[in-house]
């Protein structure tokens, strides 16, 4: 083959991955960013339609993603404390919980159908997390902050569940 034929090939190729590319990129953009020219008051816009404003969206997110946090560094703080503060069971419902947390995040910034549904399991997998965190925290202020935390995310979500339900 010639020169000129690898770099003419070369070129359609790379051509070709970056629409590709593009196409993929523009796919994973919310629906609202073609009907409302992308923004809200420098905010992306998630939901809309009568579900949830921007601004509830945007708080259960950013409330998950705290609770996500909040409920790994808990992890390590109980293990450390021992006891009854490290049982598996009790582990494993952080673990969970975070892990549903950051799940649930993803769910509402790709503004899948099913949101309202994992919002409702985040709810559950918080609230009792907080629960379980109520009894064992006694007077340790980073349980009973993740308490309060698991408590605020389990709120939020379950206002996510319920106005997409409603």
């Amino acid at each position: 083959m010639s020169d000129s034929n690898n770099i003419g090939r070369r070129s359609f190729l790379s051509s070709g991955a970056s629409l590709v590319a593009a196409g993929a990129s523009f796919m994973l953009l919310p629906k609202s960013y073609a009907s409302s020219g992308g923004e809200s008051d420098g905010q992306p816009m998630l939901v809309q339609g009568g579900h949830h404003t921007n601004e509830e969206m945007q708080q259960c997110i950013q409330l998950c993603r705290d609770c996500h946090a909040m409920c790994t560094q808990t992890i390590a703080h109980c293990l450390m404390l021992g006891g009854r503060h490290a049982a598996p069971e009790h582990i494993r419902l952080f673990l969970d919980c975070a892990q549903m947390c950051t799940t649930t995040v993803d769910y509402m910034l790709r503004e899948s159908a099913f949101h309202d549904r994992i919002c409702r399991l985040c709810a559950d997998l918080c609230t009792q997390c907080g629960k379980d965190c109520e009894m064992l925290a006694g007077d340790d202020r980073m349980v009973k902050q993740c308490m309060e935390m698991c408590r605020k995310c389990a709120g939020s979500c379950e206002r996510m569940a319920s106005k997409v339900a409603a």
